[in-house]
């Protein structure tokens, strides 16, 4: 039984998506400290960003005649796939980037789709925690409802295409304290985010009683 984490965040230490995903993990680990842990962290060490076109155009081609780059890419397509589809448990720490999702996450998304049979629902019936985060506000009513195409997207993917049991942990204004344009929300962003530290506590628990039973 494993717990599979990936991480697509580019802040490091700073990253609130990060922060989340940690108390999600250390709650299964309390519960569980042997539980081995599988750590994929795709803003720390990207994919290749060339690895999914060649992964395709390799499928394309005669095994025979498959080129150095074709080989490689079908390799680390293949490996994302089955470490995915092994896990027991998944947490996925995914904020929202420039309106979208990361451009690592998306990668990687990308060459697990290459790397199965067409059609694997991967994560079928997998309990899986996708944190992400997102700089503003984007409910509804504000300004930027709508311009969110990460959570959706996720969604999509995870449950519908990939067949996870999906809670999804969110937190807002994440920016607040450090652009001062939202200065005015900081009461706002210290509730949301104690929703979500609570949030993602519960989510923790529910994947450590999953490896219990």
């Amino acid at each position: 039984m494993t717990v599979l984490r990936v991480d697509a965040t580019i802040q490091g230490d700073r990253s609130a998506s990060r922060a989340l995903a940690d108390v999600v993990l250390d709650t299964i680990v309390a519960a569980h400290p042997q539980v081995p842990v599988v750590r994929r962290h795709l803003g720390e060490a990207p994919l290749p960003a060339d690895a999914w076109a060649a992964a395709i155009s390799a499928s394309f081609t005669p095994e025979a005649d498959r080129t150095d780059a074709q080989r490689n890419a079908l390799g680390i397509a293949a490996e994302v796939a089955a470490e995915l589809q092994a896990a027991t448990s998944v947490v996925l720490a995914m904020p929202l980037y420039n309106f979208g999702i990361s451009q690592h996450a998306k990668a990687w998304i990308d060459l697990v789709i290459a790397g199965a049979p067409q059609g694997t629902p991967l994560l079928e019936g997998t309990p899986t925690v996708l944190v992400t985060t997102r700089g503003g506000s984007y409910g509804p009513g504000t300004p930027r409802e709508g311009w969110d195409h990460n959570t959706d997207y996720l969604r999509r993917v995870l449950a519908d295409v990939w067949g996870a049991d999906l809670t999804v942990v969110e937190r807002e204004f994440t920016l607040v304290g450090v652009n001062p344009a939202l200065d005015d929300f900081a009461d706002m962003a210290a509730r949301m985010r104690t929703d979500a530290e609570a949030a993602a506590v519960q989510a923790g628990e529910a994947l450590a009683a999953h490896h219990a039973a």
